[in-house]
């Protein structure tokens, strides 16, 4: 296993590099600057402040110096607050996205895993079909539109929790964190029950779940202990995925709610042409994608003896 995981991290690394190179090209081919105010600012203030950050120099230059920092986990200063870090940044913005993803997660895989095994037990049934039509409306509905209708109705009309942002005392209470939680859950709650329901079809049907149902052992048993345990490990497969749609996601989560996160910081850095703090977050995005694919095939082998990774 050794020896696989550390195939897979070389073939992250030039991954990770074409990902930098593709996002700092990008940002600099885009429109507008950093620096451009609603009053424009002296020539010489322009280039003063231009070659303080050595963006005065050739763009080939400017990339093989961000390459210089980043090789010493330097990404640098922000260029629109100037009293921070990038590094800083990040650090004040990603609990709050870490912690909405890992919720959101643990919810989809334990609602998803629960209604598609009673899809599967109940399948051609009314159940089954209501099941399986509430996944088809998740997955047909984006987060950017169920989340501000959840927050007209739970939240406006009804009052029963926070329309969006951290309460400035307490930070992440828990009735803030629900709606945008479940939001970005939903959809993968849809996709995660159309799959355990595919698969607990297909275990139910397989010979040695016949043979323990024929051994006399309880339903029950022969369900929880032999049929789901096989029936998730292609959910297993899937959390690589799910864990980057969750990432993704989160940036327009934490826009519609008004969370600081990484990914609304992520959304005001790319309006502000805050090339700094864009690439920070790309680094750490593609990352934590790579990282969690790799998390998810280690998981896999080990729930199926039948894998071996050489």
């Amino acid at each position: 296993m050794f020896g696989y995981i550390l195939r897979r991290l070389l073939v992250a690394i030039p991954t990770i590099l074409i990902i930098i190179t593709v996002a700092f090209f990008m940002m600099r081919a885009a429109p507008g600057s950093p620096f451009d105010l609603e009053r424009p600012m002296p020539e010489e203030v322009r280039q003063n402040v231009l070659a303080h950050f050595g963006m005065n120099r050739p763009l080939h230059e400017q990339y093989f110096n961000y390459m210089r920092d980043l090789a010493q986990f330097d990404f640098g200063p922000s260029l629109k607050f100037r009293d921070k870090t990038v590094s800083q940044i990040i650090a004040e913005g990603f609990p709050v996205s870490a912690t909405i993803g890992a919720l959101s997660i643990a919810l989809a895989i334990f609602l998803g895993s629960i209604l598609g095994s009673i899809a599967a037990l109940r399948q051609n049934k009314p159940t089954d079909f209501g099941v399986m039509g509430l996944a088809m409306v998740g997955i047909t509905i984006p987060p950017f539109v169920m989340g501000p209708v959840l927050a007209l109705t739970l939240g406006l009309y009804l009052g029963w929790l926070p329309t969006g942002g951290l309460d400035p005392r307490l930070g992440m209470t828990p009735d803030r964190l629900i709606l945008p939680v479940v939001t970005l859950a939903l959809p993968q709650i849809a996709i995660i029950s159309r799959l355990m329901r595919a698969s607990m079809i297909e275990v139910l049907r397989s010979n040695y779940i016949r043979t323990a149902h024929a051994k006399g052992l309880p339903s029950r048993v022969v369900i929880t202990r032999h049929a789901m345990r096989a029936a998730i490990l292609p959910l297993v497969s899937y959390l690589g995925p799910a864990s980057a749609a969750l990432v993704t996601g989160s940036i327009v989560i934490e826009q519609v709610f008004q969370l600081p996160g990484i990914g609304r910081q992520f959304v005001t850095a790319a309006l502000q042409r805050d090339y700094t703090v864009v690439m920070g977050v790309v680094i750490l995005y593609a990352t934590l994608i790579i990282t969690l694919n790799l998390l998810a095939d280690l998981l896999y082998g080990v729930l199926n003896p039948k894998v071996r990774y050489e």
